[in-house]
């Protein structure tokens, strides 16, 4: 498999009301060669499951418990 040539990372923290559109527009992005990660931040509403309901091969879920958006971004990156 290729390496992707941009990873998008989404950190998010209870942003269910957001996260489908969010998701639906980084996934449609035109690059060709992309990736997208999306690092759960320990949140406490829906928003695990609105990830878990796309399926695609591009696109990476990492859950963490709640260490804040710098460190859910770090992990992201370290995933690319």
């Amino acid at each position: 498999m290729v390496k992707p040539l941009v990873s998008i990372i989404i950190p998010v923290f209870n942003a269910e009301k957001y996260l489908a559109e969010t998701l639906t527009s980084a996934l449609n992005q035109t690059w060709a060669n992309k990736e997208v990660i999306v690092v759960d931040d320990g949140s406490t509403d829906n928003s695990l499951q609105v990830i878990k309901s796309f399926t695609c091969s591009n696109l990476h879920v990492i859950s963490q418990q709640k260490q804040g958006a710098s460190a859910a971004r770090n992990k992201g990156l370290k995933f690319a």
